[in-house]
């Protein structure tokens, strides 16, 4: 109500007025001074002006001190020129409608800030941190910022995580929906992080912090925002420098008009100065300048509620322009750490036989292969048990003593070096899992041939299809960048069916192959964990970046982060760029053809000033909730079932029970 308290007193001050205009000028030709005819009327509309335009006054003067002409300068210049000509009324109406129009541009703007200010009240103020784990108290209360790395909190049901970290005992359900966009609650388990700001739905939890409050994602995130309104896109500082020109090509135009007026065109001097005062308001850019931004400015904020951040206006502008979608592999299309796929037993071993003895060979290793073998054990309650003694043979496999026996697990060109060779139907089973872009080892045992095989993959993300053919429907290419090897980087690539495979590359030379797509095809959105991708996310049009696996460099790095990783959430984001540009192009199309209108009835005498401003000003208001139209925005993509932040538990294979 605050903001709308100028244009209302103004508008109270004008309809005052009017009303005594009408009142008291038939009966007062011989009353007192003060109700001489027009007397009280006019004290009204000057107090409409004192009221509505003093702040417009005072933002031109400022202007014009620093040599420019702005439109709160026109619209009070316009104004005072209807008053000399005696049209306070027409004024004092420009004046009203001028100050409702700032109001409502106002609240426009201030609608995407509220994006901002929810997110701060999301901010957790205190805390329960205990000594240690066997502390069997709720801890101490204090403030969320005395927190620091080491400390441990207790988080009861129904209460906010107060800081970023990684749960150290207990389970529950978490809703990081206002940090993520996940709007399904995460089951959160020791071992998983979990973000300041999200609320513990369940059970209790015991999260051990890993960063202070001012480095928190929940404190990045309202930085980027409340930073996003300052990176302006290159449509709104062209229309800005535009502004500057043309509001100084109105005020000459103005006085063309009342020179050429009685000279030229045998007007009046009170007419040529109101069609001059009329063409001054109507061709004022007014609709022009609030095109973009508060479109922008909208979509931003609808962004941050789907866990889409643009670090600017500027990207998400790039973002609708793009023509290439480059992915890396690693961490992005797929999960980033190996999980087993295939487990194969001969002789008489079955396949839980294999699998337990290689876990025993594997349990003291920390290698993520090892780790895959040992947690698929466990995942299927295989008893296995810690080995005696294990050798590690670098690039070739590990050597454990088992219980006594002598166990080894490695790739089958070293077991052929220890002429152990592979069974034709180990062989045909190899060339298979290998094709497939599979990482594919031997077990054997106590001296003798191979008993078994396994097979590990970084295992696809579970929407990296549907974001693959998500940007298929909206006409970008889709290309797939890795260092890894060849053979399994057109196996994945072949999987989700992207149009371009790039492997072996180094982090330098994905920045060579970026330049060559946007020679060839157009600007390039490079999407990674903003890890090793760091320099391919700077280089490319527009970095986009996962926040959950790469979260500091990620934030850091890219101009748009998607918190919760989930890749289909890319297509909602495109979408949004591509919607806000064409919301842009409507205002700037209806604005400019508003004013041409407007200006054409002006200098034709076919439009009053009254109608003049009425037209302006409304088309003014229009743009804004036009624009403002976007917060509504129908998000497309996003997972059904969130790959939630343990990726280690999702789309893991069971061990294979026969040939």
């Amino acid at each position: 109500m605050r903001p709308l308290a100028v244009p209302l007193a103004t508008g109270a001050l004008t309809v005052l007025g009017w009303w005594l205009e009408r009142r008291l000028a038939p009966a007062s030709a011989g009353g007192p001074l003060l109700l001489r005819p027009g007397l009280p009327a006019l004290a009204a509309y000057l107090a409409a002006f004192a009221v509505g335009g003093f702040e417009p006054a005072r933002e031109g003067l400022r202007s014009l001190r620093r040599g420019r002409i702005d439109i709160d300068f026109l619209m009070v210049a316009a104004a005072l020129g209807a008053a000399a000509i005696g049209q306070a009324q027409d004024g004092a109406i420009l004046i009203f409608i001028f100050a409702l129009s700032h109001a409502l541009e106002q609240y426009a703007v201030g609608r995407t800030r509220r994006a901002v200010e929810a997110l701060v009240r999301l901010r957790p103020t205190r805390a329960r941190r205990v000594r240690s784990l066997d502390d069997v108290g709720e801890g101490a209360l204090v403030p969320a910022d005395q927190l620091r790395p080491g400390d441990v909190v207790l988080v009861l049901p129904g209460e906010q995580i107060p800081a970023d970290g990684v749960v150290v005992q207990g389970a529950s359900a978490v809703d990081a929906s206002a940090i993520t966009g996940e709007s399904i609650p995460q089951e959160r388990a020791p071992g998983q992080t979990v973000f300041a700001g999200s609320v513990n739905r369940s059970g209790a939890l015991w999260v051990q912090v890993t960063r202070s409050t001012p480095d928190s994602t929940l404190s990045r995130i309202i930085r980027l925002v409340a930073e996003a309104e300052e990176h302006k896109p290159p449509t709104q500082l062209f229309i800005e420098r535009f502004e500057q020109v043309y509001s100084a090509a109105v005020v000459l135009a103005t006085v063309g008009v009342i020179a050429a007026g009685p000279l030229v065109l045998g007007w009046s001097f009170d007419l040529t100065l109101y069609r001059a005062m009329t063409l001054m308001v109507v061709a004022s850019p007014c609709a022009v300048v609030l095109s973009t931004m508060p479109a922008m400015l909208s979509a931003i904020a609808r962004g941050a509620r789907r866990g889409v951040l643009f670090k600017g206006a500027l990207h998400l502008e790039q973002l609708a322009s793009v023509r290439v979608v480059a992915f890396d592999k690693t961490g992005t299309l797929t999960m980033g750490r190996p999980s087993l796929t295939a487990v194969h037993g001969v002789d008489g071993w079955s396949e839980s036989q294999v699998l337990a003895l290689a876990a025993s060979a594997e349990a003291g290793s920390e290698h993520p292969i090892a780790r895959a073998i040992v947690e698929a054990a466990h995942r299927h309650d295989l008893a296995f048990s810690a080995p005696e003694q294990t050798t590690s043979h670098p690039g070739r496999g590990v050597e454990a003593v088992v219980a006594g026996d002598r166990v080894m697990v490695g790739s089958p060109a070293w077991f052929e070096e220890m002429g152990r060779p592979l069974r034709p139907e180990l062989r045909d089973r190899l060339a298979r899992l290998e094709a497939a872009g599979q990482t594919a080892m031997v077990v054997g045992v106590n001296g003798s041939g191979p008993v078994g095989l396994l097979a590990v993959a970084d295992r696809v993300r579970p929407e990296a299809r549907q974001a693959v053919a998500a940007m298929k429907r909206l006409g970008i290419r889709v290309v797939m960048l890795t260092g890894d090897n060849a053979r399994v980087a057109e196996a994945i690539g072949e999987e989700l069916g992207v149009d371009e495979v790039h492997a072996g590359l180094l982090p330098e030379e994905k920045m060579h192959v970026l330049a060559e797509l946007e020679r060839r095809w157009g600007p390039v959105a490079m999407v990674g964990d903003g890890v090793n991708d760091a320099p391919a996310l700077a280089a490319a049009a527009v970095g986009v970046a996962m926040g959950r696996s790469g979260t500091d460099v990620a934030l850091e790095t890219a101009d748009v982060v998607l918190m919760s990783d989930d890749l289909s959430r890319l297509e909602g984001a495109i979408r949004l760029g591509r919607r806000a540009e064409r919301v842009v192009r409507q205002n700037l199309a209806f604005a400019f053809g508003v004013i041409a209108v407007l200006v054409v009835g002006a200098l034709g005498g076919w439009l009053d000033l009254t109608l003049g401003v009425i037209g302006h000003e409304g088309s003014t208001v229009l743009v804004a909730l036009n624009g403002l139209r976007l917060l509504g925005f129908r998000w497309s993509g996003g997972s059904a079932q969130p790959s939630g932040e343990a990726p280690e538990l999702v789309g893991t294979a069971q061990p294979e029970t026969g040939s």
